[in-house]
């Protein structure tokens, strides 16, 4: 493709040679830098890559993209912009031949719930035979496969790489999850989302490398509503106003609030053995009444959310409430399917705070027995495991202590630490430091009633010890388990 076709929807100067060149590819890393490639320089907080373009030039680029003054060899082009992120966006859009266009494109936004309100809605949609495609803390996620990614939002380049990947698999609509820094650091830029979402607003993120204060944090999700057609925004969060505050789309409500074009109400807990929910109706632009399969009175408002965006599809009403009664959110109080009468869940809690949400949520359920098998990753601050082991003693009937991602340290070295937090609680507590053999005990003494969480791993599928990764998926290693157990009892039969 010739550079003065990706030059489009950005300002720049031709410092030296022409934009009549061929361009084999965009990139923004060096290292990954190709012959007759354009190298855009990035400015990020910790690393400038104007300090890599002697290397990238070395490599072959024929195009440069930069915000300094530089010198380059007479056959290099060089592009001057105010701000390269801008341009990453509006040449990969032009790389990738604009496949937003193409697909039904939706961005969730808000501190908390955009994994699980981006599951919802494709387990919705794909339950109406709509092929869709995520991007967001789980990774690019097309068909049954999942490609891996750095950042909850990635680099627009990978934005639009991926897009144009899910219209060859077939895909009919993208959703993606917007944070507050891919809005910051324009990864959205040129793509004009059919729908934008707001689920909450609460403090997070705030430090060097992320936002300096709340208000900058609020703004920058408040960007989503001046580049999408329609908001649909949860109006019972007090932040709400705010985040529409300049708005350039249309907006529609959702929540408790009577207010709201989309209401919700009777909300009640939803328990039986392999299965932990909540029940509730909704009024306004939609009367269901439904069941969804993830715990939490909190899970009311991701519904809403998914509702609210998946009723301007062309699906029934039954695909929705299907949809939500079987959706599943990989790691995040994810039901894993076992034969007794407890119920077994993994969840990505690998902190104090996270933890108590989680246990508190399961509590409600009035469980026979809670109990919580956990560990706390090596080479960080050990007050995290005070704290952990202290949440677990005293909301846990009974907490497993074992191993997570040691890493450097010693698992043995973790775990006391851990037990300096539960000795404060009186808590009842078993130390079983191999993961396998914790989940191996939680099945084999699990009793009618139990609610079991396996914290800490979640989505993962790996465990870190001493530099290596190895391949551990917590759902495997259950049905390892659970067939053991199947084919031991066969063969007593027998």
């Amino acid at each position: 493709m010739k550079l003065e076709k990706l030059l489009v929807g950005f300002d720049y100067t031709v410092s030296n040679g022409t934009t009549d060149c061929e361009i084999k590819d965009v990139i923004y890393d060096s290292r990954k830098v190709t012959q007759g490639c354009a190298f855009v320089a990035l400015k990020g907080f910790n690393v400038d890559g104007h300090k890599y373009i002697p290397d990238a030039i070395e490599k072959g680029a024929v195009a440069l993209i930069v915000e300094d003054d530089i010198e380059a060899p007479s056959g290099v082009t060089v592009i001057k912009t105010e701000n390269t992120r801008i341009a990453l966006a509006f040449m990969s859009r032009e790389y990738f031949e604009n496949p937003a266009k193409e697909l039904t494109t939706i961005a969730v936004t808000g501190t908390k719930g955009k994994t699980t309100t981006v599951a919802m809605m494709r387990c919705i949609l794909e339950t109406a035979g709509i092929k869709t495609g995520t991007i967001g803390t789980l990774g690019i996620v097309i068909n049954d496969k999942t490609y891996k990614t750095m950042n909850t939002t990635p680099e627009s380049y990978e934005i639009q790489q991926a897009m144009r990947k899910m219209i060859n698999e077939g895909c009919k609509v993208m959703i993606i999850e917007a944070s507050s820094l891919g809005l910051k650091w324009h990864r959205t830029d040129g793509i004009t989302f059919d729908y934008g979402v707001f689920t909450n607003f609460s403090s997070d993120h705030i430090g060097d490398s992320e936002h300096k204060d709340l208000d900058e944090y609020l703004y920058c999700k408040s960007l989503l509503f001046r580049q999408c057609k329609l908001g649909l925004i949860n109006c019972d969060d007090e932040a709400w106003q705010k985040v529409i505050k300049d708005h350039t789309c249309e907006i529609k409500t959702y929540g408790y609030s009577e207010n709201a074009d989309l209401v919700a109400h009777g909300d009640s807990l939803v328990a039986t053995p392999g299965f932990i929910g909540v029940h509730f109706n909704t009024t306004g632009e939609k009367k269901l009444s439904l069941d969804v399969a993830i715990p939490g009175r909190f899970s009311v408002y991701n519904a809403l959310a998914a509702i609210s965006v998946c009723q301007h599809f062309d699906i029934s009403d039954d695909d929705i409430i299907k949809g939500l009664k079987t959706v599943k959110v990989k790691g995040r109080v994810e039901i894993v399917e076992v034969p007794g009468e407890y119920t077994l869940l993994i969840d990505y809690a690998h902190n104090a705070v996270s933890m108590e949400n989680v246990l508190s949520t399961l509590r409600e359920y009035k469980p026979k027995r809670l109990i919580t098998m956990f560990g706390a990753g090596g080479n960080r601050p050990k007050i995290r495991r005070y704290e952990m082991g202290e949440v677990s003693g005293r909301m846990s009937d009974l907490s497993v202590i074992t191993e997570d991602n040691s890493r450097f340290e010693d698992v043995n070295d973790i775990i006391a630490d851990i037990k300096v937090g539960i000795d404060k609680t009186g808590g009842d507590y078993v130390v079983i430091p191999n993961r396998v053999d914790a989940i191996r005990y939680c099945i084999e003494n699990a009793q009618s009633g139990d609610i079991i969480v396996l914290a800490g791993k979640g989505h993962e599928d790996y465990q870190e010890i001493r530099g290596v990764r190895y391949h551990m998926d917590e759902r495997e290693i259950i049905y390892d388990i659970i067939d053991g157990e199947s084919n031991g009892n066969n063969s007593e039969n027998r």
